[in-house]
């Protein structure tokens, strides 16, 4: 796990690496100002930091399944004695670790 720090410095260098960059605000093209490349830092370090603190969540909630399906799974551990509903979860959970 990176600190907020180190990731912060990941996505300075990030921005730095991608100059020049541009916005366009009524139809005017213009380079980024020091000020707006301050703040892209700042918003790219925070969702560097919110995708490692948070991502998980979302990682697991796509790995897991509808409902139904899960539902399906433990229907059918209950009939088979087995445990595959169980397992899946686990396995989940492992391949999306939530940060210590």
């Amino acid at each position: 796990m990176a600190t907020k720090d180190e990731l912060q410095a990941i996505a300075n260098q990030e921005i730095e690496d991608a100059k020049p960059m541009y916005k366009q605000v009524n139809n005017v093209r213009s380079e980024l100002s020091d000020d707006d490349y301050a703040q892209a830092k700042i918003d790219l370090g925070n969702s560097k930091w919110n995708d490692q603190q948070f991502g998980y969540i979302q990682a697991r909630q796509e790995a897991y399944g509808s409902f139904g399906d899960q539902l399906d799974m433990q229907f059918k551990d209950l009939l088979d004695n087995t445990t595959t509903w169980k397992d899946h979860i686990a396995q989940v959970k492992a391949d999306n670790p939530k940060p210590s």
